[in-house]
């Protein structure tokens, strides 16, 4: 078996992970914030009160929150490229204020509204990413107060512990966390390097622990508590402190079940795994598939041809590539792809494909940056081999490797593979097998969690990850 490590976000400064209300509060304070900016300016200019949002205000609101979205804004404790989010926020603010300008100009719309003339929307907008930087600011020292009062109780201190605590330490170095052992367990696992991880001493400890306030206590192996540790997690409960199994934690905390961490008890009677029952679900995703394929086919159909036409111009070789892939319930389809490496690229091998791969072509840089390499899978989608959204399939000669080094590895084909997926607008580009790891576990999060919901935000973040440049 490999040994197989956790990996935080490259992008974190190492805050904790973002309550899940912090983005939806932040889009409320940025329509609060564009609605009274809006105000002020058309106050400031013209000297009158803003009444009613027609068509105008509203596209404009529109525009400033997409922009402010696609920079991915709404996360404040992350980085993209090195910039923060204040400096996204000031970039997402002059390109919205470019489009703008663009579109009153090229309509001809000037002065045919009050708010399209003497420049009402430009100074609003400059007033609100002032507005916008402050509530980052704010939200950003906030999440470091909230990490510093974080405090986990763990019970057990098998591998799966020491596992959790150390990706928890890596994605939340602020907190703290205590972990009680059964009176058997072998310690020598655990690893105190850090302060923030103590050892508190044996179960029978509990009753003296559990008088502390929590942020929440994971049970990480699978004890036989007696009745005084069962009625002490329940008051723990019943005074509001979360009791979390090892999986659950991870699935809540970090959207992803990492698969050293599952065990088949949690699988038989966990709920979820809507997809695999092969009912409504199924049937409905599989029609949006063939009706947004089908759209998709024909409004990128002049992307296509024009890429088409600078592989040839590039490069020697076939405009397409074909290559075996694993399906559905393990049954091998062909895949289809924009060329993006020299031709007899793989003369030695499958090989995994690296960022700054020399089997790749000027042109298939950019073709896999901008993920335009994919849209022949279309055709995929439509045959039926593929779904818009799922896990992304993967080559049989590296999936031998893969079931052999990662448990329940072969889960990711109870559906069908994906043009996109959760795992690839959530971790960074990676090719080896601590990323096949990685990325399993946001698989099984996608499995397990389906929604039509859930494929409509990674149907908004793909988009977003193609417009940061960073792309398979």
């Amino acid at each position: 078996m490999f040994n197989i490590p956790f990996h935080g976000d490259s992008g974190s400064i190492n805050l904790p992970k973002i309550p899940r209300f912090l983005p939806a509060l932040l889009l409320v304070g940025d329509i609060f914030g564009l609605v009274i900016c809006l105000g002020l300016a058309f106050w400031f200019r013209l000297g009158q009160l803003l009444e009613g949002f027609d068509l105008v205000v509203c596209g404009f609101i529109l525009l400033v929150l997409a922009g402010l979205y696609l920079g991915d804004t709404y996360h404040p404790d992350s980085q993209i490229a090195g910039l923060r989010a204040p400096s996204r926020i000031l970039i997402s603010s002059l390109i919205v204020g470019g489009i703008t300008s663009a579109l009153i100009y090229l309509s001809g719309t000037w002065g045919q509204h009050p708010l399209l003339g003497r420049g009402i929307l430009l100074v609003s907008l400059g007033m609100f990413t002032s507005w916008a930087v402050i509530l980052r600011l704010w939200a950003v020292k906030w999440l470091r107060s909230h990490a510093e009062q974080s405090r986990w109780l763990i019970l057990g201190a098998n591998k799966s512990a020491s596992n959790f605590a150390q990706m928890f330490l890596m994605q939340n170095p602020l907190g703290r966390l205590v972990i009680l052992a059964e009176a058997d367990q072998n310690l020598t696992h655990l690893t105190e390097t850090q302060c923030q991880l103590i050892y508190g001493g044996c179960l029978s400890d509990l009753p003296s622990w559990s008088q502390q306030p929590w942020s929440g206590v994971v049970v990480a192996t699978q004890m036989d508590f007696s009745d005084t540790h069962i009625q002490q997690l329940m008051q723990l409960r019943l005074q509001g402190i979360p009791v979390y199994r090892l999986p659950d934690i991870c699935e809540i905390l970090w959207y992803k079940l990492p698969s050293s961490l599952l065990e088949d008890k949690w699988l038989a009677f966990s709920a979820g795994f809507n997809l695999v029952a092969g009912g409504i679900s199924l049937k409905l995703k599989r029609l949006t598939d063939l009706m947004l394929a089908a759209l998709l086919l024909t409004l990128l159909f002049p992307l296509m041809l024009l890429t088409a036409i600078a592989i040839k111009l590039d490069s020697p070789g076939s405009v397409f590539y074909s290559q075996v892939r694993t399906g559905l319930y393990g049954k091998p389809f062909k895949v289809y792809k924009f060329r993006s490496m020299y031709q007899d690229a793989e003369k030695r091998g499958a090989q995994w494909a690296s960022q700054r791969d020399p089997r790749i072509t000027r042109v298939g840089y950019w073709l896999r940056v901008l993920r335009i390499d994919e849209l022949p899978q279309i055709w995929n989608v439509l045959r039926g081999d593929m779904s818009l959204i799922g896990p992304r399939p993967e080559r049989p000669e590296f999936d031998v490797k893969l079931k052999e080094a990662i448990p329940y590895y072969e889960l990711r084909y109870l559906v069908k593979p994906g043009i996109t997926g959760w795992a690839q607008v959530l971790y960074p580009y990676g090719a080896s097998v601590e990323d096949a790891y990685e990325k399993l576990a946001y698989d099984l999060y996608y499995i397990k969690n389906y929604s039509f919901w859930l494929d409509i935000a990674i149907a908004f973040k793909t988009v977003r990850v193609v417009l940061l440049g960073k792309g398979r």
